[in-house]
């Protein structure tokens, strides 16, 4: 998917002995978002964009060696190994035969040396002279900013797609706040431009500024602007926007104490496992300090500081905790970090309060399990047949509030908050609206300037299309249980013609699916790691049509 970004002059910070400057460039090509003012917590906002840096680079997949100069070394071998095997009966004429093979292979070695040899060395150059001056050509740095009444937040992706970042700035992160237009847009942020992070100190006032100036588009300036087309693969744009469904999973909550998220990155710091499994099992009592498992040592750390309030005993594993080092950096700055287990190999979220400032950090279920390809958390999230009138009633309420939580939408418009919510839950999987973890609001929030093509990001899946086959066909029977303080409980039969299915799913006060289960292989072999199966999203459906037509 190709993205146009055009942006005024470049970011920059700029430092004396006296002051600095951060002066990020927006994309002119969107409508005009801005913001300036002068920064107060300077080295807290210092180490908080440092670490969304980390999350930009971040790539743990796994890289095979470079065995090419192995292979030539073999293959050179390999002759002279048939050449004394051929002459082991003759030693004399072998070490002939062998020195005169070396000899031949010095030659080709020289001659492919001199051929090649420039060639080589002007590479090596220009890749280094890529990653030393304009190491941008090595990543992708245009985080998305959004500029609301009460604060601001970056977001972005790691290279590997498996873990997400998002940095939001109340405007006490700010002493002065001389202007601003609330709206979304991508800056144009450099690797060099983190480098100059670097250099901000308490000592030195700190301008802050998304240039409004960037805006103004004149011909005799015409210089000034510069052309970025990024080439975003869909898996990128797409687990975007499932990162907001996966927020808004039932999921189970605790309190961490800076130390010991320390503890955490100390311990995977001096041990590297040799084999697996290699998972955390967070072992959650009511009342009891947490305690964290890491495996397959069996180490166990207890977090005497921080007490799981849960209302029940829970055991939790995840996955790919290399990630969590991420971390390290907000560890001194943090007050304490909250977090959110949604399952077993389900996506984790980690919230630093920095004070003023919070720093979500979102894992996918393990680090080769991306946000877009495996997960389908968009089925579980809230779903509902939403006409266009309601819709645009909930989309023009947000508007005018920026921000808000679904009760507070439902009484402004007079919709049920099951309607609401799934509005809210089709303008997430469309890009127009993010859940905020930490304050458990829905925000406006663009993605693209234009309408994301939704026919190349579509949400639908086998299971889903399955699901809506078995439903026109008649397959599908629901009976539903009302559990005090669960849900609503669906219990079903999928009739087909080679067996018959049971699916049973909860759906909880919030319209989302928190717990299902089902004698299928889709599900025995994922459990709800990959969505919920198609006789799940049956019964789902099902249910939600004999609501709508009584």
């Amino acid at each position: 998917m190709l993205f146009n970004y055009r942006y005024s002059g470049n970011s920059q910070v700029y430092s004396n002995a006296t002051s600095a400057g951060i002066s990020f460039a927006p994309d002119t090509h969107r409508d005009p978002t801005f913001f300036v003012g002068k920064l107060h917590k300077k080295i807290a906002f210092r180490e908080a964009i440092s670490a969304l840096h980390d999350v930009v680079v971040s790539d743990l997949r796994f890289k095979p060696k470079d065995k090419t100069a192995y292979k030539e070394w073999a293959a050179q071998q390999e002759s002279l190994w048939l050449a004394e095997y051929m002459n082991q009966y003759d030693e004399k004429a072998a070490d002939a035969r062998i020195e005169a093979l070396r000899g031949e292979l010095k030659d080709i070695a020289a001659e492919k040396d001199k051929v090649m040899g420039p060639f080589y060395k002007a590479r090596k150059q220009y890749f280094d002279f890529l990653y030393q001056k304009d190491r941008d050509a090595w990543f992708v740095l245009d985080p998305v900013i959004t500029v609301h009444p009460d604060e601001m937040f970056f977001e972005c992706f790691s290279q590997d797609e498996s873990t997400y970042g998002k940095l939001s700035a109340s405007y006490n992160v700010f002493k002065e706040v001389n202007e601003f237009e609330c709206g979304t847009t991508n800056i144009d942020y450099s690797a060099a431009l983190y480098n100059e992070f670097q250099k901000i100190r308490d000592y030195k006032e700190t301008d802050f500024k998304i240039d409004p100036g960037g805006f103004q588009v004149q011909t005799s300036q015409e210089e000034l602007y510069h052309e970025v087309k990024i080439d975003l693969p869909d898996s990128w744009v797409r687990g975007f926007l499932q990162v907001s469904s996966a927020m808004t999973l039932p999921a189970a909550s605790f309190d961490l104490h800076p130390m010991d998220v320390y503890n955490f990155c100390s311990w995977l710091r001096r041990f590297k496992e040799k084999k697996g499994p290699r998972s955390i099992r967070f072992i959650l009592e009511p009342g009891k300090p947490v305690r964290a498992v890491f495996e397959p040592w069996n180490h166990e750390i207890v977090c005497a500081r921080s007490l799981y309030t849960g209302p029940q005993r829970r055991e939790i594993r995840i996955w790919g905790r290399r990630r969590m080092l991420i971390l390290e950096r907000l560890i001194p700055i943090a007050r304490k970090f909250t977090v959110h287990l949604t399952g077993n190999g389900l996506p984790s979220f980690y919230v630093a309060d920095l004070g003023d400032m919070q720093f979500t950090l979102g894992l996918s279920g393990w680090t080769t399990n991306d946000w877009s390809r495996a997960g389908q958390f968009d089925l579980m999230a809230p779903r509902a047949a939403v006409d266009d009138a309601a819709k645009l009633k909930v989309m023009e309420d947000l508007k005018t509030r920026w921000m808000a939580k679904p009760a507070t939408i439902a009484g402004a418009t007079g919709l049920d908050k099951a309607t609401v919510l799934g509005a809210l839950g089709i303008y997430t999987q469309a890009g127009k609206v993010i859940y905020d973890l930490h304050t458990g609001l829905y925000r406006l929030r663009e993605l693209s300037r234009e309408p994301l093509p939704l026919d190349q990001l579509r949400f639908s899946n086998p299971q889903e299309e399955s699901a809506n086959k078995y439903i026109k066909e008649g397959k599908v029977s629901v009976a539903e249980t009302d559990i005090p303080g669960v849900g609503l409980q669906l219990k079903g039969n999928v009739q087909l013609t080679q067996r018959v299915y049971h699916p049973v799913i909860t759906i909880d006060g919030d319209e989302r699916l928190s717990e299902g289960h089902c004698d299928c292989s889709f599900f025995g072999t994922n459990k709800l790691y990959k969505g919920p199966c198609e006789h799940m999203l049956a019964l789902r459906i099902a249910h939600s049509e004999s609501k709508a037509v009584k």
